[in-house]
């Protein structure tokens, strides 16, 4: 694969480009989110979810990963976006953690994208401080016919999942 500076599609399981990163991305509430690759456990439909009593707005739940117990979290809530709209089902991005695997609740899945170390940039400082604590950079990515173009807001998962615990 010949990287050209912008973005390229690369299937699971190949290595980036030198100077690329791999991002597995997704959208909540038309914002266009990426992490790691290689924190990304696995991608899931919608899985039934049990109600934990008394925890915080963020946790949708807990549902059984083939025998495992894995923590939902609603990545709308988590942002402070408004709530997913009735009878729009999400899906599931399950990440690792060091306390085991955390499954974030996500309106809809993207592609596996290559993503060159010079397009990305600081977070701006326009975004919404809720949402800039969670983020690592972004990326200016080129849509198809180079006019539309899309930002790519990276998700520092180490944050993400720490600020979790004390903030909601």
């Amino acid at each position: 694969m010949v990287n050209t500076g912008s973005v390229a599609e690369t299937p699971v399981g190949l290595s980036a480009t030198a100077g690329a990163a791999q991002f597995a991305t997704f959208y909540v509430d038309n914002l266009f989110f990426g992490i790691d690759v290689l924190d990304v456990q696995e991608v899931l439909r919608f899985q039934e979810m049990s109600k934990v009593p008394l925890a915080p707005p963020t946790i949708q739940g807990l549902i059984n990963l083939r025998g495992q117990i894995v923590t939902a979290i609603d990545m709308r809530r988590r942002l402070g976006l408004h709530a997913r709209p009735e009878g729009e089902i999400p899906m599931n991005v399950v990440i690792r953690a060091e306390d085991g695997a955390v499954s974030l609740l996500v309106d809809e899945i993207g592609d596996v994208l290559d993503v060159a170390e010079e397009i990305r940039e600081p977070v701006p400082e326009n975004i919404p401080r809720r949402q800039r604590d969670l983020l690592a950079g972004v990326a200016k990515l080129d849509g198809t016919s180079g006019t539309n173009r899309r930002l790519l807001l990276i998700l520092n998962t180490q944050r993400l999942l720490q600020s979790q615990q004390g903030d909601v």
